[in-house]
């Protein structure tokens, strides 16, 4: 954790904001080619998906793949912490469950699944993401009433 002279840990710098938001934003606006801008080469995503290739072109197929799934998806913040080149985000995937999503059929209903992710961060650019979604949540959210 890198302090400043007064010994007090460095804030996420604006930069540092401005990506992490930018990460999330591709995804309401359909640009998986965001993650070349913010994202180092091999940036590592963990955990990876089955078959997922380990840097940003492998989540660039996957949010391919979920838009065409989920046309209307997109990844609300709800709030980032953390310290310089550290970021937790606490956020939420909302989408009309319109299509097959894991072997769960279709609700037509808009459902939220939650995540929670680490971001390291280096000279502004993302170099690690750890990642957990709610994907129960949605098994949840598909049960009839």
């Amino acid at each position: 954790m890198e302090k400043e002279d007064n010994g007090v840990v460095k804030a996420l710098t604006k930069q540092e904001i401005d990506t992490i938001e930018r990460f999330y934003a591709a995804w309401k606006l359909k640009k998986p080619e965001v993650l070349d801008e913010i994202c180092i080469p091999d940036w590592k995503d963990i955990p990876l998906a089955p078959q997922q290739e380990d840097n940003p072109r492998g989540l660039q197929a996957i949010m391919k793949f979920l838009f065409e799934l989920c046309p209307d998806i997109e990844i609300v913040i709800h709030e980032i912490f953390g310290s310089h080149e550290r970021a937790a985000v606490r956020a939420s995937m909302q989408f009309t469950h319109v299509k097959e999503i894991m072997g769960i059929p279709p609700t037509n209903k808009k459902v939220t699944i939650a995540l929670h992710e680490f971001h390291y961060l280096k000279n502004g650019k993302l170099t690690h993401t750890w990642h957990l979604e709610d994907w129960f949540g949605l098994l949840m959210q598909s049960k009839e009433e």
